[in-house]
């Protein structure tokens, strides 16, 4: 199946975009190669609102997400998960609001891992964000003229959860489906097991619209959704068949498979092939000497 990435995007610095009744976009002007043109915070309702990721520490964007709150009560803020473009300015919102944090729960790895020096990514981790109110898979919480549903979708990070607004059709999907990339899958905060798992629990919903963390919206998404399963499995194959032609190092398959990808991306892309090792580790299929780890020596099994 083929997956069609749609990279039109108008960011709208500063402004709030109408994008379905109740519900505006904010772009933080904080573009980067992980990014895109920047993350999208949320603001749902019209009386007593949401606001989904507030974002990164960013005065222009604190200022503009107040400017749409225009002085009406905000009583939930909802957090995707806690990489550092999403959910740091949450605390200084919430001072300012007096809103309740709402999220999966605290940053933690997916699972101990034996990682040696891992490259630092622009998404690093957020250390700091304890959600006032921790949801659970398939909780509802409800506003003033709106409900708002917690799917947990672990695999980008251990936390991460999209959020549905009931009753329309539209799923926050934060970044776990986006139409401009695919998302990235990286050890510790992320698994390619549970990222595969999450992707399987979308297909069986009935949501129209996705609003994902970074671009634009995904229009078509159980279409979209299983394109991007196939597009893992067929880069699950390629690295199989890069082990069947002798390499035996992450950096070796990186070289080969990612080499018309940015320069910049690679580190990520090391941290993307080791997910797919450590589960193909796990499913039998690839071996290693000792613990897996990204300096680890791999092989396929037979």
């Amino acid at each position: 199946m083929s997956l069609d990435f749609d990279t039109r995007f108008e960011p709208a610095y500063g402004n709030a975009v109408p994008i379905s009744k109740g519900v505006l976009r904010l772009t933080v002007n904080n573009p980067s190669p992980f990014t895109f043109h920047g993350t999208n915070s949320y603001v749902v309702g019209s009386d007593t609102l949401a606001v989904i990721d507030p974002g990164p520490e960013d005065e222009a964007h604190l200022e503009a997400l107040i400017q749409t709150i225009a002085g009406r009560p905000v009583s939930h803020i909802f957090v995707s998960h806690t990489h550092r473009d999403h959910s740091p300015l949450a605390a200084r919102l919430k001072a300012l609001t007096g809103a309740r944090t709402v999220a999966e729960g605290p940053h933690r790895p997916a699972r101990p891992l034996h990682l040696g020096e891992v490259p630092a990514l622009d998404a690093s981790s957020d250390m700091e964000f304890v959600p006032d109110l921790v949801v659970a898979d398939g909780q509802v919480i409800e506003g003033d003229g709106w409900r708002i549903g917690t799917v947990l979708t672990p695999g980008h990070a251990a936390n991460h959860a999209a959020f549905s607004l009931e009753g329309t059709g539209i799923l926050f999907s934060a970044d776990h489906v986006m139409a401009w990339s695919t998302s990235i899958v990286a050890p510790p905060d992320g698994a390619m097991s549970d990222y595969m798992a999450s992707l399987d629990r979308l297909t069986g919903r009935d949501d129209r619209i996705y609003l994902p963390g970074h671009g634009g919206p995904v229009t078509d998404p159980q279409r979209f959704v299983r394109g991007l399963k196939a597009h893992r499995k067929m880069r699950e194959r390629a690295i199989l068949e890069r082990l069947r032609a002798g390499d035996r190092s992450i950096g070796e398959i990186v070289r080969a498979i990612y080499r018309d990808t940015d320069p910049r991306l690679h580190g990520a892309a090391g941290l993307s092939v080791f997910a797919h090792l450590e589960d193909l580790v796990g499913r039998g299929e690839v071996v290693c000497a000792g613990v897996p780890s990204l300096d680890g020596t791999y092989a396929p099994a037979s």
